[in-house]
């Protein structure tokens, strides 16, 4: 679990009060962090952003990154100082054109203080420079920055922004994003949205991003190396902007088969989702050594591991079902992680289905006869798992179970007219758990509180009653038979995992 070291609060107090004219004396700092629970230091308070604009220059060779960042806020509260999320060295902050002063504080935060207090509901304008050396840089002793044989890589979760741009990092804090990025001739460079152009000058090309959906920060993404990129649209028009490093190996073809499905695979799944929520789609697969895979929006982050026993569609599946759950609607708070793994883990058990591999049901048998009771699968509840559970193996296939529990109380009609009204109602902003169970019983017209807490929120197994009327069969003595899909499903049991 993440801990932040916090400064004595009267001593903080006082010297915020000296800092302020006595006219100001209302004005009060921004909190430190966004209040999650999971992660308290995470986010910021004070100030709302809309907008990132990120110009950078990226060496591959030594891993330096210089950028100046310009942040379209407005404050939610009269303030003296806010913070930003960031790691790297800053040289200079302006904040609406006056120079402010800045220091580092605790593990990543930045420490503004501006020329004049803001008052409530003021825009702002924040811009930052900096440089620095990403893989050089830790926080609670890990790193999200992925340094490559041929660049760097920024990608992870639930923290990845540090490393490489200034931030608000939570997710309830989206905006829109430009990424410009300027790299040595014949090096790509890739980042989230539409590719507005490319241009070079003397020796150096710039990569002009643009994503104009909110977008919350750990799902921005930074990749920089020599990568084979493919265009293509799929059959529903979506515009698929594909990318492989040159160096994959023996994974190269695995890798290929597998995310040049995408288009295909974005439109099957608007089937069941409604539509696809972003101007484009698209996956890259680095040569790094990680094994996890992330849903960065529209450009999702595959490590080559994941296709080292061959193609692998069921993980493309997963990623790309989170561009609805997880990245058009993100969470409310990181307690919330079972709305996003959940049905991402549920629309392989889909995909299962579309490719006769076995059913949805057949694999919610499966799962359940796997784990008897007594099983630690048990204890981790999907609903409110805790920051060391998050993303344990239980959230995704615990949850895929309540899904399934959920879709046998409600009928397949109501089920899946509840996931498009889902992510129609909540498109592109946040919502929780309760928000989802609340809108499960309007869309059923059936009370769903008993259900959602037997399989959600209590650290047991549910019994053979609780397990026979949500229609999950318990299987009898002996191993139970995995589906044909299995396999590949658990392929992904691990897409999460920190990288530190």
């Amino acid at each position: 679990m993440h801990r932040r070291i916090i400064a004595p609060g009267a001593l903080a107090a006082a010297s915020v009060l000296l800092a302020i004219p006595a006219s100001a004396a209302s004005y009060s700092p921004g909190a430190p962090g966004i209040g999650d629970p999971y992660y308290p230091a995470y986010g910021n308070g004070g100030y709302d952003v809309s907008h990132y604009d990120l110009r950078l220059k990226y060496q591959p060779a030594t891993d330096e990154l210089e950028g100046t960042a310009t942040i379209l806020a407005r404050t939610t509260q009269d303030l003296s100082r806010f913070d930003l999320d960031f790691l790297l060295d800053v040289s200079e902050v302006r904040v609406n054109g006056a120079a402010a002063s800045f220091a580092s504080s605790g593990e990543h935060e930045l420490a503004i203080t501006p020329k004049r207090p803001l008052p409530k509901g003021t825009a702002v304008t924040v811009v930052v420079r900096y440089r620095g050396v990403p893989s050089a840089k830790q926080a609670y002793g890990f790193t999200s920055w992925h340094r490559t044989p041929d660049g760097g890589i920024g990608a992870n979760e639930p923290e990845a922004a540090w490393w490489w741009f200034p931030s608000n990092d939570h997710p309830l804090d989206k905006a829109t994003y430009d990424v410009s990025v300027l790299v040595p001739d014949g090096v790509q460079a890739l980042s989230n949205g539409v590719l507005r152009s490319t241009r070079s000058r003397l020796g150096w090309t710039r990569w002009n991003w643009r994503q104009d959906k909110p977008q919350t920060t750990y799902l921005a993404t930074l990749a920089v190396g020599r990568f084979d990129i493919t265009r293509s649209t799929s059959e529903g028009g979506i515009p698929v902007i594909n990318a492989y490093s040159r160096d994959l190996g023996e994974n190269d073809g695995a890798a290929r088969a597998s995310v040049e499905r995408t288009g295909e695979i974005v439109d099957w799944l608007s089937t069941y989702f409604g539509p696809y929520p972003f101007a484009t789609a698209g996956g890259y697969v680095p040569d790094t050594t990680t094994g996890y895979a992330l849903e960065t929006q529209t450009r999702v982050y595959y490590s080559p591991r994941q296709f080292s026993n061959g193609s692998n569609t069921s993980v493309v599946v997963h990623e790309l079902a989170h561009q609805w759950w997880g990245d058009s609607v993100s969470v409310k708070g990181w307690k919330d992680i079972w709305i996003n793994e959940g049905f991402a883990r549920y629309a392989q058990w889909l995909w299962s289905e579309h490719e006769g591999e076995g059913t949805a049901q057949q694999l919610a048998d499966y799962v359940y006869a796997s784990h008897p009771a007594g099983d630690p699968f048990w204890t981790v509840l999907p609903g409110d798992p805790g920051p060391d559970h998050q993303f344990d193996i239980a959230v995704y296939d615990r949850g895929a179970l309540a899904i399934q529990a959920l879709r046998n109380e409600i009928g397949d009609k109501a089920f899946f007219a509840l996931l498009k009204d889902w992510t129609r109602r909540y498109r592109y902003g946040n919502a929780s758990v309760a928000d989802f169970r609340r809108l499960a019983e309007k869309v059923s017209g059936k009370p769903l509180a008993a259900l959602f807490d037997t399989w959600l929120f209590q650290p047991v197994r549910p019994g053979a009653p609780a397990a026979h009327a949500a229609s999950v069969a318990v299987r009898a003595a002996g191993a139970p038979v995995p589906p044909r899909s299995w396999k590949k499903i658990a392929a992904t049991n691990g897409v999460h995992g920190h990288s530190g």
